[in-house]
């Protein structure tokens, strides 16, 4: 065999080659014939912005560099914790990107009818949804999506408190998504976690926690740890995770147009949700407000999104209920 003829039967996949799907994984938009375990899709939505546009650019890019992780038939290894994240489902292909939600650009409802449409195809398919926003009034509509049929505790990661009141008829601003969720008749209970900016109003702060809300601020935080987080829900409870990129300090994501100082580092927010996925039976998850158009030239904002989720992944799926629940889907579908 020749050199040019070995050459053609080897694919390198640079990250500045091919389709960007999260991880390489492959692309599944028949959610018909959606065999998963894991389902990425994206939201590009950004009209709940109120400042500037440009978030809703923040799907493609968390994709795009999702795709500089090396190795992904063999998964991801992390060199100070010694562990491999991500192997099984990385060789055996149970993750899939099903692509984004289809943006009626000026109507929001028809959006996010899709947006809940759409979690609930994944939900019914067995899969575990992950969505990548847009900004954060897109998981509203997500979480809507689980029903009332599966109740869920749902933890928020947010340098805002997100629960503005419903005035003016404006309700579908990233400003409200928690006013929608929390009275929800599926939600059990809601832990706002990071809460520091100066422009969250008292009124607002003060209206969860009147209406049964746990609002950490980061002092909080600081006192409880990791641990104290993951114990807000019960253990091995359902729960339902957003991540706002913005409850990272400022200087770290420069590509979010909401940051805020005295933010998490990034090693707190990885500490948390290795607690979380340890303690909580994680039933979906997001990550949201990453606005390219902003970011350095290197796109480290898009980079620790990507990051980020990759390592929530990768500690859910090395949990032994997660093992437990991708042999009861294998057992399902065949």
């Amino acid at each position: 065999m020749t050199s040019s003829s070995r050459r053609s039967e080897i694919t390198l996949n640079r990250p500045f080659v091919g389709i960007p799907s999260f991880l390489r994984a492959r692309i599944e938009t028949d959610l018909e014939a959606l065999d998963a375990d894991i389902a990425i899709f994206g939201v590009p939505f950004d009209e709940g912005s109120p400042f500037l546009a440009g978030s809703r650019m923040g799907p493609r890019a968390i994709r795009e560099h999702s795709l500089r992780f090396a190795a992904p038939d063999a998964g991801f290894y992390d060199p100070e914790s010694g562990r491999t994240y991500l192997a099984y489902e990385m060789t055996n292909r149970t993750i899939a990107d099903v692509g984004d939600v289809d943006v009626w650009p000026t109507d929001v409802n028809s959006t996010f009818d899709n947006a809940t449409e759409l979690t609930g195809k994944i939900l019914a398919a067995g899969a575990l949804p992950v969505m990548l926003g847009g900004d954060h009034s897109v998981t509203y509509p997500v979480v809507r999506g689980y029903g009332d049929e599966e109740p869920l505790h749902v933890i928020h990661f947010d340098a805002h408190i997100d629960y503005a009141p419903f005035i003016h008829d404006l309700r579908f601003t990233n400003v409200h998504p928690f006013r929608h969720i929390s009275p929800m008749r599926h939600v059990l209970s809601l832990a706002q976690v990071g809460i520091r900016s100066l422009r969250s109003a008292e009124s607002e702060i003060r209206d969860s926690i009147d209406d049964g809300n746990r609002v950490m601020t980061m002092g909080e935080f600081h006192r409880v740890g990791p641990k104290g987080v993951a114990e807000t829900v019960p253990r091995d409870a359902r729960t339902y995770v957003s991540i706002d990129i913005d409850v990272l300090d400022l200087p770290l994501i420069p590509g979010c147009v909401s940051a805020e100082p005295n933010g998490m580092s990034y090693a707190e927010l990885r500490d948390t949700l290795a607690a979380i996925a340890e303690h909580c039976d994680v039933v979906g998850l997001d990550l949201v407000e990453v606005n390219p158009t902003l970011d350095v030239g290197t796109g480290i904002t898009s980079y620790l999104a990507a990051h980020t989720v990759l390592e929530f992944l990768g500690n859910i799926c090395l949990q032994p209920r997660w093992e437990r629940h991708r042999e009861a889907r294998a057992a399902a579908r065949g």
